[in-house]
Parts: structure tokens; sequence; C-alpha cells
């Protein structure tokens, strides 16, 4: 198993790929899980060290990232206005997605 600062994989979580390296701070769906706890992340697409890319299918055997849950936080508010003409009609609703912020502490693989 290596661990090392200069490796980078492509994770999978909430239907959404990200990039990321060790210390990055990332934004992923909601998870049922406590602020300060650990988290792993199994589904890795991609790993790449030194040059050296490992490609999954389709995840890599045996790769996986550790991260730790820092806060929960909440996206803009996203307004939905539909207004019909000569009707007497508006409809205004919002939403704020919730989010979960987390660090990568430790990305592992074969």
């Amino acid at each position: 198993m290596v661990v090392s600062s200069a490796m980078f994989a492509i994770i999978k979580t909430g239907g959404k790929q990200y990039k990321v390296k060790s210390g990055d701070e990332l934004d992923v769906e909601l998870l049922e899980v406590k602020k300060g706890s650990a988290i792993r992340f199994a589904e890795v697409l991609l790993l790449g060290k030194d040059g050296a890319i490992q490609v999954g299918r389709p995840f890599v055997k045996g790769a996986y990232c550790e991260a730790e849950v820092l806060r929960e936080v909440k996206a803009p508010k996203v307004i939905s206005f539909k207004y019909i003409r000569r009707e007497k009609s508006a409809t205004k609703r919002g939403h704020r997605q919730k989010y979960l912020r987390v660090r990568i502490t430790s990305i592992h693989g074969s």
C-alpha cells in the first residue's frame, strides 16, 4: 500500500466525480455522518502518481480515499419564479441545497 502527497485520484460520490489530492477541501452531497468523524470513499475511478495513471474498470481495486468531515454547509439560494401574464398567476419558490464539506486526508492505492 502506497501513501503519498503527490498522488491524486478521481472519486465518485453522490452521483458526481471529483478530482482530489491530499489536503483538498470539497463539498459533497449530504451523507449521514457526524462532524469530526472520518469517512472513506471506496469508489476510486482513476489513480495517478508521478505521471503513472491507473484506470479502474469501473473502480481501481484496493484503492480508497480517507477524508475528515468538517461541517455541513448550504449553497446559495436558488429562486424559481413562474409568471403567467393576464392570468393573475405568479408562483415563487426558493431552494437551498445542503452539502457536506470534507477534507481529504490521504489517498491509498495498490
